[in-house]
């Protein structure tokens, strides 16, 4: 909804009525003012911290291209986990991205793999494995399973080419669906813990 500025001597109430300034109490009228101050200067802060992540990663991501140039190599987009140290080693700036994943039909291929070789396994462990399989591929009330337990199967090598098959099927079923930037700041302590610098009013 558009804001619109009340005619000189009124201020707009609550409920959207104007009201002459003189039927107003003076602490209702300080009480407003000091908001009102507070928020001007939040907002003006906001938008200065929106200013600073955005030439912070385009600082970092010039760096990196920089640093990478250095040898002759040429990198693309501002993919990438990157952790950057002050040369005295008492400052340290993280960038990090986050990729939220899930998978897509080829899971389900993955599963009749795995359910096929439990099938025809007879070692003596296979019924405990196949109740580790259900656990991996249950979803949640979201109809989503673990993206964790599941990418974790691939730490098993087994040989038999329908569990290798369905690792692949794994591994190419996962789909990024978004992503996530992250920067953070450290300054190393007395007793050389990197501590972090919050930008967190909750927290400074």
């Amino acid at each position: 909804m558009q804001q619109t500025t009340p005619p000189a001597g009124f201020r707009e109430n609550r409920n959207g009525h104007l009201v002459p300034e003189s039927q107003i109490k003076a602490i209702d009228l300080a009480r407003d003012e000091l908001v009102s101050e507070i928020i001007k200067r939040a907002v003006e802060l906001r938008q200065q911290l929106q200013e600073f992540k955005v030439a912070t990663f385009n600082d970092i991501a010039a760096f990196v291209q920089l640093s990478a140039e250095q040898y002759g190599a040429t990198i693309g987009g501002t993919k990438g986990n990157v952790t950057l140290i002050s040369y005295d080693g008492r400052y340290k700036v993280v960038r990090a991205i986050q990729d939220k994943i899930q998978f897509d039909e080829r899971l389900q291929a993955a599963k009749k793999l795995i359910d096929a070789c439990f099938d025809d396994w007879t070692f003596a462990a296979a019924e405990e494995a196949r109740t580790v399989i259900n656990d991996t591929f249950q979803v949640d009330k979201d109809g989503n399973v673990s993206v964790g337990r599941v990418l974790s199967l691939r730490r098993y090598q087994f040989n038999d080419p329908r569990w290798k098959q369905a690792m692949v099927a794994i591994a190419d079923a996962v789909t990024v669906i978004a992503s996530k930037s992250y920067v953070r700041f450290y300054e190393r302590d007395d007793r050389g813990m990197y501590q972090p610098i919050s930008l967190d009013m909750a927290v400074v």
